[in-house]
């Protein structure tokens, strides 16, 4: 079954909407007439992002929240649900940096606290949607992955960890459940213009390390850019495309 994602009507969860691409693809989203879910810890931040969707015509709730709370991953879905009737689109944008610490140098609160916000609150909200898209027989998932999830060389141990966690999260839901009617793709930003922070201690190994591979990132995109890409994976143009970790990096991943 095609799953219908653009023109109006649509449902799109985004998190991580208050900022960076996140936003960028909630706006995108909204422009193409969809009810935007605008999740985000930032409160104050999601509902600025849903008051110039608003101002532009669109529909949009916001849900403000930590997603390693299952209780705010329970919200996200109970207000689509109660709001727009459904979901049509999930996309698992929230995400934070790591220290850029190599192994050895990671701490157990870094790694926790990585992990948890990149890759099992994501996890945990795609298995809280499923349902309810399993019972349309129809849905996208899109992740945001990471340059770092296709290689060892884009970030610190935690966050490289979750993000290839998140590739492989995304092949398996491809397979499970493309007989359902749902497919799953991620993006893997490269080098991208956005407010995410690396607070990376001082004489930790990882810039050092990585300084020999920067210089091969290219020009940095906009947050634009990468909205247009989860925008197209998650439309009927794409409706063949399953399971695949789409690089938008300007050829990074290729040197």
């Amino acid at each position: 079954m095609s799953v219908t994602t653009r023109g109006p009507g649509r449902t799109v969860v985004v998190t991580g909407a208050g900022s960076g691409i996140g936003r960028a693809t909630a706006l995108r989203f909204a422009a193409e007439g969809a009810h935007l879910v605008i999740a985000d810890i930032d409160g104050e931040a999601a509902r600025a992002v849903a008051d110039e969707v608003e101002r532009a015509g669109g529909a949009a709730v916001t849900v403000a929240g930590d997603l390693r709370d299952q209780a705010v991953v329970d919200r996200v879905v109970a207000t689509a649900l109660e709001e727009f009737g459904g979901i049509d689109v999930l996309v698992n944008n929230a995400g934070i940096m790591d220290k850029m610490s190599a192994v050895a140098d990671t701490e157990d609160d870094e790694w926790e606290r990585v992990i948890g916000i990149n890759l099992t609150a994501p996890f945990r909200l795609t298995r809280a949607a499923l349902p309810h898209m399993i019972a349309a027989g129809k849905g996208a998932v899109v992740f945001t992955a990471s340059e770092a999830s296709l290689r060892g060389s884009a970030a610190g141990a935690a966050y490289t960890a979750s993000k290839h966690g998140i590739a492989g999260l995304t092949k398996s839901l491809a397979v499970m459940y493309r007989d359902k009617g749902i497919r799953t793709n991620a993006i893997a930003p490269g080098g991208t213009v956005t407010n995410i922070q690396v607070e990376a201690e001082p004489g930790a190994q990882g810039p050092a390390a990585l300084a020999a591979y920067m210089g091969n990132v290219g020009r940095p995109s906009q947050a634009d850019e990468q909205a247009a890409a989860i925008a197209f994976l998650a439309s009927d143009a794409a409706a063949n495309i399953n399971g695949v970790i789409l690089p938008v990096d300007n050829g990074w991943s290729a040197v």
